[in-house]
């Protein structure tokens, strides 16, 4: 997987690149030519983006926005007809507010790392098709993110 970053500092670039690498591993995702871009934006910044996109007109965590009409349980290997002529599969674009994640780490009595960990692997699972509007559906995705966060050894309450 080819992980595009912007604003993103190098401190955390590895930690998704191997989160998202793993993930597309575990969930049975993988797909070698599978391309995500990865931003960091600031509250205003992340507040225009809600507005704009979700017409809610407060700051959030995380954003996704897929490139695919994917729907969990399907796998990225039934869209290799939207294969781009480069040769490329684009996923989609997360983007992560870090000064909300800090408030929340704080919040939460664990680091920075492991928020911005979390918000990077909840924008990946939406863009894999993963929500949480229904009961069920939230289940499945709060469960898929602690197992692959565990199995990483990015536990609540670290210094991870």
């Amino acid at each position: 997987m080819q992980v595009n970053f912007e604003k993103v500092g190098f401190r955390y670039r590895s930690l998704i690149r191997k989160i998202y690498d793993f993930t597309l591993n575990y969930t049975k995702n993988d797909f070698k030519y599978a391309v995500i871009t990865v931003s960091f934006a600031n509250e205003g910044k992340i507040k225009e983006l809600n507005q704009q996109y979700r017409k809610v007109d407060k700051v959030t965590d995380v954003l996704s926005f897929p490139m695919l009409d994917i729907t969990y349980p399907h796998k990225l290997k039934e869209f290799y007809s939207e294969v781009s002529p480069d040769g490329f599969l684009y996923l989609g674009d997360v983007v992560i507010c870090p000064q909300i994640a800090k408030k929340q780490a704080k919040e939460y009595g664990h680091s920075k790392k492991r928020e911005i960990s979390f918000l990077a692997l909840h924008g990946l699972l939406h863009v894999l098709g993963y929500d949480h509007i229904e009961k069920q559906d939230e289940k499945v995705m709060q469960d898929t993110a602690n197992e692959i966060l565990n199995k990483l050894n990015i536990k609540r309450k670290s210094n991870v």
